[in-house]
């Protein structure tokens, strides 16, 4: 691989073009960090003030990170022509192979959110040796029932696309609640992803199936995921029913569940537990840690509320639904 790919490509895969974005060069043989965003949204939206964070930026310096875009829901993308069929949730999976050589990465460690969440966890049920761990947040394993399947239908039909997205983004109480933040959203989903391509990525993923996991030892050649994973979930998240599903299908020995917490910290802890922190790093963070809540103690003695674009990279990880990466 080149010293440094930094900036956009157009990756040929068996399923079509994945635009992909590069930021910074490979560190020896460490994994590349590889983001996949969640429906509704894509790479900028999803993780780019996320990763602009002080201590994010501490962490990724050590790391090349490589931003995957969905089918078509990049910013500029051109609409896809008539009786285009989408790539199933599997077949996304099955692209990313196409971007680790491509680059030549020889493992990656996922962060991916709801959508993209699953599609990395197809990722590496399906190709295992190409993923050394996963930051899966607001993760739903199950495939949509009948039930299911009608309520989406009809909300379809009741409701503007961006609308019906938001729903799978924001608990119903955020709706309510959170409207500068909803709305900001919404004008966003609206505005930068092109509407018919953002409708057959949601027609797909509503079409999911079980990602069908067990946790070792309670069926016969039980499927889990052999990387370390760490699972998120924001308080009242529309899919935290599933993302406590998914841990209680995970091996518990490799498994890490942050209900909420910060994101940044457990990231940084999450990889020093394999091996890919140096110390000095992890001293420089501890520093920033607690600078940041001693100003923030100074100002303030409560605890820091969720998903604020003003707060300190401290209160980054107090999520409370699926943009937690991008809050």
């Amino acid at each position: 691989m080149p010293e440094c790919w930094d900036g956009e490509h157009d990756i040929e895969t068996p399923y079509g073009l994945l635009h992909v974005v590069i930021r910074g060069s490979p560190k020896g043989n460490r994994p590349a960090i590889l983001t996949y965003h969640d429906v509704g949204l894509n790479h900028k939206l999803c993780f780019n003030t996320f990763f602009n964070f002080e201590d994010m930026q501490e962490i990724t310096k050590h790391f090349v990170v490589c931003h995957v875009d969905a089918p078509g829901q990049q910013v500029g993308a051109s609409q896809f022509p008539q009786g285009y069929q989408f790539p199933s949730m599997e077949q996304l999976a099955a692209m990313l192979p196409s971007v680790v050589q491509h680059f030549g990465f020889k493992y990656v460690i996922g962060i991916g959110v709801g959508a993209g969440a699953y599609v990395l966890a197809k990722f590496a049920l399906i190709f295992p040796d190409l993923v050394e761990g996963l930051v899966l947040m607001n993760i739903d394993p199950n495939g949509k029932g009948w039930i299911d399947w009608a309520a989406t239908k009809l909300s379809g039909l009741t409701s503007t696309l961006p609308d019906t997205v938001l729903s799978h983004l924001f608990s119903q109480e955020e709706l309510v609640s959170n409207t500068e933040l909803v709305q900001s959203y919404r004008q966003q989903i609206s505005n930068v992803v092109n509407q018919a391509n953002l409708q057959l990525f949601w027609n797909m993923y509503n079409s999911r199936r079980d990602l069908d996991i067990s946790r070792p030892g309670t069926v016969p050649n039980a499927k889990t995921l052999r990387c370390p994973v760490m699972l998120v979930v924001g308080d009242n998240a529309p899919a935290e029913d599933g993302v406590v599903e998914c841990n209680s299908k995970l091996d518990p020995t490799t498994t890490t569940f942050l209900k909420p917490g910060k994101l940044t910290e457990a990231f940084k802890y999450f990889l020093q537990g394999m091996g890919y922190m140096p110390s000095a790093s992890m001293t420089r963070l501890a520093r920033s840690r607690t600078a940041s809540l001693t100003s923030a103690n100074s100002v303030d003695g409560s605890r820091p509320q969720a998903c604020t674009h003003s707060e300190s990279s401290e209160g980054l990880g107090q999520v409370n639904h699926t943009m937690e990466v991008s809050c």
